[in-house]
């Protein structure tokens, strides 16, 4: 299968971003009814997790708690270019995230979406999506 991509402008320094539409749109135009879904970020002060989504101040509370535990404070730092924080922050995430899915949609949990960590925006980012289908 090939790899589909999708680009999205975060808001904000700290942001965690519902992507779970893309993804299902990206398996809703795939051929493939079950197997794998490997998501994948390429940038270094950025990630991606699974949580909540029912309840919007569950984003808002890892925003202030990954704020908190690592500020952005620039005299704490040896890198140079002001966004270790950041570097820091994706380190504790993590660029990709595999999902399994059947009948194609992802089986995540009731509550569950795929969140995109932007830690160093606002930016325009990039996410890949690679499906690999049961045989």
């Amino acid at each position: 299968m090939e790899t589909r991509t999708f680009h999205l402008r975060t808001p904000a320094r700290t942001a965690f971003m519902n992507i779970t539409h893309e993804i299902q749109t990206i398996l809703d135009a795939c051929p493939a009814d079950s197997g794998l879904v490997t998501v994948f970020t390429p940038h270094t002060t950025a990630a991606l997790t699974i949580n909540e989504n029912a309840d919007p101040d569950v984003v808002k509370d890892l925003s202030y708690k990954i704020n908190d535990l690592i500020p952005k404070d620039e005299t704490a730092y040896r890198h140079g270019e002001g966004n270790s924080d950041s570097h820091l922050k994706s380190s504790l995430f993590s660029p990709s995230l595999t999902l399994v899915f059947e009948n194609r949609r992802c089986l995540l949990g009731i509550w569950q979406a795929v969140y995109f960590c932007e830690f160093d925006g606002p930016r325009t980012r990039t996410v890949h999506v690679k499906i690999i289908e049961d045989k």
